[in-house]
């Protein structure tokens, strides 16, 4: 069997340092960035995205580069790879035996016991071994195994009999599963997921994934982890949409060029010597010295000023009047404004531009993960404060990104259409009641997530649903469409960008552009879809404070709203249907009337 692979995304998403991976024949433990093997016969593959590394940069307090994960292409008996390693070592004997009472119960072991990978049983027979799925680990992404004799015994023992683990049921819940010494002690497993109990322990800071026996000061109580629960692991990343510095060709063959080669460029001495080099030269022949010097500095200008992502970006896709960019198969942006008269339709008034992105290429770098609670990015699209993640390598001189190429329908709202709906009476008493299931929010997770406004849940609300109606006529699933919300009061920025992207391909098919010229239907169908759902009218009278455990949703569900978390800029929260379209509550909060 060949070694297994996965996408250069996937890696990013939810195969990083630190995740727990199922293989065919054993569990391990994704190494960190310090295993990850490149070719040293070809150039480190850069990702080339000043902003980007800009933003990184300046959260991290260090220079860094950008480069992708390796490719497993096999060149001269050498094939590139990511380590792993084996995780956890506490194992399950597949030898099924039964108690008195009927249940039950397999041998529990570590690896320390197997013989080439398999167990000796008593009966003479050789059995084959699972992990055990059960770990622990602490909200600063630590992870180990379970001291299961402590567990049992307390810390303060001296038992080494067998262990083994005992169901008590058939649904395999926590209730049911009990872990049971061959000195008579037993214990459920429930227990273990209880924090007042401390069953656990507290963390001893391991990080498995940074070579064995790596460890840091830690202290916070352990917590029960299931290895394959979709809590286990949460890639913190931060993507950026590239937009050419001064929207010239020039720029953009300097900018995708600027980490490996114009970066450290200060004078037309230095330039000389980078012009000589063979990418360079190819690249860059039709342009004088003086007006590439001019181009690193307009670069080096914009990437040093300490803009909110999504500013600028709001900036460009705005000033998309006729052609912003250039379009070819070596570009990284192009896009059109549509004229009004292509998309002018009463349920569109309060829209004040549609741009459809031909050409579009965002970049996304992993800087870390947590466990148990995701993060994400704040309103402005910058990495939120506050947040600790666990590092990805020993090795901080670089961080893992992608590149993914596509197309995208941008549209802006009028500032003045989302003044006048802040001021309705009906709509500030909507705004109280969401942000007082935040506030909830908020005391239960401990966190100092900001309350994103209304403007924000309004065009959240509407993109999903456009989204949705989109992905039924563009040929794509909506799972592979993702959105941007520009929702910046302070600023008066208002908008929706819905784009695709594949990062093993030059572009997409350009259906998604090709439904942006059809935006006014897409948009009558998008309302019709929100204005009743099918868990109605329970979705509709959902309160966020009072229901359920939803404080950061008003009218949503996955009858309406819910889309792929990998779709979603926030993970499926800030999401309220009544803000968009009038529901079976009739709150009178709607925007479009």
């Amino acid at each position: 069997m060949g070694k297994p692979q996965i996408r250069a995304s996937q890696v990013l998403m939810g195969y990083g340092p630190g995740a727990m991976v199922d293989l065919p024949d054993d569990s391990v433990i994704i190494a960190g960035l310090d295993t990850w093997r490149y070719n040293n016969s070809d150039r480190l593959p850069i990702v080339e995205e000043p902003r980007l590394q800009a933003k990184l940069e300046e959260r991290l307090q260090r220079k860094l580069t950008l480069r992708r994960p390796p490719a497993a292409v096999e060149q001269n008996n050498f094939t590139p790879d990511i380590g792993a390693y084996r995780f956890p070592e506490w194992v399950i004997s597949q030898r099924t035996q039964r108690t008195a009472a009927g249940h039950i119960y397999r041998r529990l072991l570590t690896r320390r016991d197997l013989q080439n990978g398999w167990f000796a049983e008593d009966d003479g027979r050789k059995y084959q071994v699972v992990p055990v799925r059960f770990v622990m680990a602490c909200p600063k992404g630590h992870v180990s195994d379970i001291d299961w004799r402590a567990f049992l015994h307390g810390y303060e023992h001296n038992c080494f009999r067998e262990l083994c683990i005992e169901e008590r049921g058939t649904t395999g819940d926590l209730t049911s599963v009990w872990i049971r010494c061959a000195c008579g002690v037993e214990r459920p497993m429930s227990q273990a997921s209880r924090r007042e109990l401390m069953a656990l322990g507290n963390c001893k800071g391991a990080r498995p994934w940074l070579g064995p026996g790596n460890r840091e000061n830690c202290g916070l109580p352990n917590l029960l982890l299931i290895r394959s629960a979709s809590n286990a692991y949460f890639s913190q990343t931060l993507p950026v949409i590239s937009i050419p510095s001064a929207y010239s060709a020039i720029d953009e063959v300097v900018e995708g060029m600027w980490n490996s080669y114009f970066e450290t460029v200060e004078s037309e001495a230095e330039l000389k010597v980078i012009l000589k080099l063979g990418p360079v030269k190819q690249k860059v022949q039709a342009y004088s010295p003086a007006e590439i010097m001019a181009s690193i500095a307009r670069i080096r200008s914009s990437t040093g000023q300490e803009r909110p992502v999504k500013e600028v970006e709001f900036e460009a896709l705005v000033a998309a009047q006729e052609e912003l960019g250039t379009d070819g198969l070596d570009r990284d942006f192009f896009a059109r404004a549509l004229s009004r008269d292509k998309w002018d339709a009463p349920w569109m008034e309060k829209v004040e531009r549609v741009v459809l992105v031909h050409r579009l290429r965002e970049v996304v770098a992993q800087l870390g993960f947590t466990r148990f609670e995701a993060v994400g990015t704040d309103i402005d699209g910058d990495l939120e404060v506050g947040v600790v993640s666990a590092p990805l390598s020993m090795d901080d001189t670089w961080l893992p990104a992608v590149e993914n190429r596509g197309e995208g329908i941008f549209i802006q709202f009028r500032t003045s259409a989302i003044l006048d709906w802040l001021g309705k009476k009906t709509v500030q008493e909507r705004g109280t009641q969401l942000e007082r299931g935040h506030e909830l929010w908020q005391a239960e997770h401990r966190n100092e997530r900001e309350f994103f406004g209304l403007p924000y849940y309004m065009l959240h609300s509407f993109s999903h649903m456009l989204l949705t109606a989109i992905s039924l006529d563009c040929g794509y699933p909506p799972s592979s469409i993702r959105e941007r919300v520009y929702a910046r009061y302070a600023a008066g920025q208002y908008g929706i960008l819905l784009y695709t992207g594949s990062p093993d391909a030059e572009g997409t098919l350009g259906g998604l552009v090709e439904a942006g010229r059809r935006i006014a239907s897409h948009f009558q169908r998008a309302l019709d879809f929100g204005r009743l759902c099918s868990n109605d009218p329970v979705c509709a009278f959902h309160a966020p404070t009072e229901h359920d455990q939803q404080p950061l949703h008003g009218s949503a569900c996955h009858g309406c709203l819910l889309i792929a978390e990998t779709s979603c800029e926030q993970r499926n929260d800030f999401l309220d249907r009544s803000l968009v379209v009038s529901t079976v509550e009739m709150l009178g909060a709607e925007f479009f009337s």
